[in-house]
């Protein structure tokens, strides 16, 4: 994870092209987008503050600052918090001081179990995934894997069945990734992080690719589409709730939409699984 500053102002520099932003486009360019210079002149910085803040170097840069080079660069609220967690590794660091507590409270599991129609399940650190109710298990088979793979992005990436899993698998590899950047610039001292990146990056190209364009992405909401063995193809609305006291988990709840072909087939396993359980 060095140099993920450098390479993520980089790649946002290069998405832009100078006509977009009111500059002359002519002249000879050694790399797509805008210059440092050139970022520097718009966000009203010196060429060598810019450069030293790219470079690592400009660790007390103001929230001010961070601001014009974020607008500049056309930052959403993500990519921004990401800047600042790049900028002050420090802050970064003290807030995952209880990044190693993947334990998951027990009054979350009664929730999760209460959740009898809803596939649900805890998302911790890295990926990893802390805890499930029992529809939440049918679909995703977490208590049938050993605790170091009841993770996501080694799902996504090394498990050969994923493409088959996920019929959108290229969108639902670059959100991984996306999500995991993100993660890594909250967390940028975590060594198991740093271990998971690393092995993905050996054993994965799509991993390396998608890691290389520094997109961050916050897990929020969306559409998820499955192939399952038993339940066919289903599609689900999924919903992500931080919770508090446990900024480091999040809680994702599968939804189907009522009357739909995937309503019907998650009752046949809702009822499936309460057989299997009684």
């Amino acid at each position: 994870m060095d140099n993920d500053l450098s390479g993520f102002l980089q790649s946002r520099r290069a998405r832009i092209r100078p006509e977009e932003v009111g500059l002359p486009s002519h002249g000879r360019r050694r790399v797509p987008g805008l210059r440092r210079e050139e970022v520097a002149q718009l966000a009203g910085v010196s060429v060598d503050y810019y450069v030293r803040l790219e470079q690592g170097r400009g660790r007390n840069a103001s929230d001010a600052v961070l601001e014009a080079i974020g607008r500049v660069l056309w930052l959403d609220d993500t990519e921004q918090a990401h800047l600042r967690d790049l900028i002050r590794p420090a802050r970064a660091a003290r807030r995952a001081a209880s990044r190693d507590r993947q334990s998951v409270r027990p009054g979350l599991q009664l929730l999760l179990d209460g959740m009898c129609g809803t596939p649900a399940f805890v998302l911790g650190r890295r990926m990893d995934v802390l805890a499930w109710n029992a529809l939440a298990d049918a679909i995703g088979g977490f208590s049938r894997k050993p605790s170091a793979e009841r993770n996501q992005a080694r799902q996504v990436f090394l498990d050969p069945s994923a493409p088959v899993c996920y019929p959108d698998w290229a969108a639902v590899a670059a959100e991984t990734v996306a999500y995991l950047r993100l993660d890594a610039g909250r967390h940028p001292d975590d060594p198991a992080l740093s271990a998971l990146v690393g092995e993905l990056a050996v054993k994965s190209e799509d991993f390396r690719r998608l890691w290389a364009d520094h997109q961050v992405k916050e897990k929020t909401y969306g559409v998820k589409r499955m192939v399952h063995a038993v339940g066919g193809e289903l599609e689900f609305g999924y919903e992500t709730l931080a919770l508090p006291g446990d900024p480091d988990q999040l809680l994702v709840a599968y939804t189907a939409v009522p009357g739909s072909a995937t309503a019907e087939r998650l009752a046949l396993l809702t009822g499936r699984t309460a057989a299997a359980t009684a």
